[in-house]
C-alpha cells in the first residue's frame, strides 16, 4: 500500500495541536521586533490631514556649527566669522557655506529656519528634546534612555495608528547611538513601551555585504514553507477555542500573523537591495555610508515606512570641540552635501516630495566664539533645520540670529514646534493625549506648528 505523505494542515489531531503548541510553531526569531502588543488602547484620533505625509530626518548627530554652514556671520569678528568663504545660493541675497556647493545650487528646493532654539546645552538631553518634541521628564546632565522618556514620533505613530501590513512605522539607520555606557534618549517609544519602538537597523548600506538580519528567514526555511507553517498556524488557532476568549490570546494570534507579513513582504525586503538601484543612482548619492543609508531611506519610503531617520554618523560625529574647520571640510559636510541633494532630486524626479518631509538639523547650535582647539562648543540656544517637501514654501529662509550667532533676532522656535508640525504632517493632531507609564492621561507634544513654512511668509 503507498503511504501518503502526513500534511499538517485541515484535520490536525488534539494530539497534534498539543505537540505543536510545545514546539515554538513560527520559529522566525522575530520575537525582538514584535514583542507583545500594549495592552492599553491608543487615543483616538480626531482632525488628521487628509493625506499624512512621510518623513525623513536627516540627523547630525552631536550638533553642526550652523556659523559655519547655513548662518555664516560674514561681517562678524574673525573668532567667530570662522575660516570658511560664502558661496551664492540660488536664493537671492543668502549665502552658504562654500564647502556645500550642491546644497547651495538647490536652496530654491528647501527652506532654512535659523532661530531654533532651546535652553539645552547636554548631547542626551537635547537630543531627546528634538527627536521627541518635548523635554526629557526628568532630565539632567547625560541622563540615559529610559521607558520614562517621551516617545519618538515613530513610536507615537504606531500607537496612535497601527498598521497591519507588516511594515514598521519607523526604521532609524545606519547607527545606534550609544557610547560606553551611554544610550541616548529618543530612538525608542519610551513610556509607550516597547511594542512601538522603531526598527533600528545597525550596519554599513555602503559595504558590499550590507543585510539586515531582522528579515531572514531560519535557517533551512523558505517563504513556501513558511506559507505552510501559516496554514498550520490557522488551524491551531482555530482549534485552541478554549483560549480564544483569552483577549491575551487573540493578540498573539494576530502578531504571529503581523510576523508572516514582515517576512514575506517582498517589498520591505527589497528595500534593503540596493543592488538594484543602478550605478549611476548609487554614485550621485555618493559611495559613502551616508550616502546610501540616505539612498536606503528613500526606498524605505517608497516602499511604504512613513518614518525613517537617518543618523549623519555615529554619536557626537558633528561634536567638534577642536579641528572644527579641517573636520567639516574634509569628512563631514562633502558627503552630506551630496547624499542630502541627491535625496531632494530624487524625491522630486519620482513625483514624492510633495507627500514626504525631508528635515535635517542636530540637536542644538554651536558657540559663537571659536575655542582655543580651534572648534566651538555646545549651544542650545540658537541652531538651523533645513526642511524641503510636504507642502513646505521652498528657497525661504525663516528668521535671523542676531550679530554673533548666538540668539535669535528674531521669533525663535523650540523643539516642541518641530514636533508639533512634524505631528501636523502625520495626522495626528497635537494635542492629543496619550498616557504614561501609570495611566496618566497626557498631552502628546505642548508646541505649534510652524506656520511660516508652509505660508511663505518668513519671519
Amino acid at each position: 500500500m503507498t503511504m501518503k505523505p502526513h500534511r499538517h494542515f485541515p484535520g490536525i489531531s488534539r494530539r497534534e495541536l498539543l505537540q505543536a503548541g510545545r514546539s515554538g510553531l513560527l520559529g522566525v526569531g522575530l520575537t525582538s521586533i514584535l514583542g507583545q502588543r500594549a495592552s492599553a488602547s491608543p487615543a483616538t484620533i480626531t482632525n488628521a490631514t487628509k493625506s499624512p505625509k512621510s518623513i525623513v530626518i536627516v540627523f547630525l548627530t552631536g550638533a553642526c556649527s550652523h556659523h559655519d554652514t547655513f548662518d555664516m556671520k560674514l561681517d562678524a569678528p574673525a573668532e567667530i566669522r570662522g575660516e570658511f568663504q560664502p558661496i551664492a545660493t540660488s536664493i537671492p541675497g543668502y549665502s552658504i557655506c562654500e564647502h556645500l556647493p550642491h546644497l547651495a545650487a538647490r536652496a530654491n528646493k528647501y527652506a532654512v529656519i535659523r532661530t531654533l532654539s532651546h535652553e539645552d546645552n547636554n548631547h542626551l538631553m537635547s537630543t531627546h528634546h528634538v527627536l521627541t518634541g518635548e523635554k526629557q521628564p526628568g532630565g539632567f546632565f547625560d541622563k540615559v534612555a529610559s521607558r520614562d522618556d517621551w516617545p519618538c514620533y515613530s513610536a507615537a505613530l504606531s500607537f496612535l495608528r497601527r498598521r497591519d501590513d507588516g511594515l514598521p512605522s519607523g526604521v532609524n539607520l545606519p547607527t545606534f547611538l550609544r557610547e560606553g555606557p551611554l544610550t541616548w534618549p529618543a530612538q525608542h517609544a519610551g513610556f509607550l513601551g516597547a511594542n512601538y519602538d522603531p526598527w533600528q537597523i545597525t550596519g554599513d548600506p555602503n559595504k558590499s555585504d550590507f543585510r539586515v538580519e531582522s528579515l531572514s528567514l531560519a535557517q533551512g526555511m523558505d517563504v513556501v514553507h513558511l506559507g505552510r507553517r501559516q496554514m498550520l498556524l490557522d488551524e491551531i488557532n482555530r482549534k485552541q477555542s478554549q483560549f480564544a476568549e483569552v483577549a491575551q490570546s487573540l493578540r498573539l494570534q494576530k502578531d504571529q500573523h503581523l510576523a508572516i507579513n514582515m517576512l514575506t513582504s517582498s517589498r520591505l525586503a527589497q528595500a534593503f537591495e540596493l543592488h538594484r538601484e543602478p550605478d549611476a543612482v548609487r554614485d550621485r548619492y555618493g559611495r559613502t555610508t551616508p550616502g546610501q543609508s540616505l539612498l536606503t531611506a528613500r526606498r524605505l519610503i517608497e516602499a511604504g515606512v512613513p518614518i525613517v531617520q537617518v543618523n549623519m554618523g555615529h554619536v557626537q560625529t558633528w561634536d567638534s570641540h577642536g579641528d572644527l574647520f579641517q573636520t567639516l571640510k574634509k569628512r563631514l559636510l562633502p558627503p552630506m552635501d551630496q547624499g542630502v541633494s541627491a535625496l531632494l532630486d530624487d524625491f522630486e524626479s519620482r513625483g514624492m516630495l510633495n507627500d514626504t518631509l525631508v528635515m535635517m538639523l542636530g540637536e542644538f547650535g554651536r558657540t559663537p566664539k571659536i575655542n582655543a582647539g580651534r572648534g566651538r562648543d555646545h549651544w542650545g540656544p540658537c541652531f538651523f533645520g533645513l526642511f524641503a517637501g510636504a507642502g513646505v514654501q521652498v528657497g525661504q529662509v525663516i528668521g535671523r540670529s542676531d550679530v554673533t550667532g548666538a540668539y535669535p533676532a528674531t521669533r525663535g522656535f523650540s523643539p516642541n514646534d518641530v514636533g508639533a508640525t512634524i505631528y501636523h504632517l502625520l495626522g495626528l493632531p497635537p494635542e492629543v493625549e496619550v498616557h504614561d507609564r501609570l495611566g496618566r492621561p497626557v498631552r502628546l507634544n505642548r508646541g505649534e506648528v510652524i506656520e511660516s513654512l508652509f505660508s511663505g511668509s518668513s519671519v
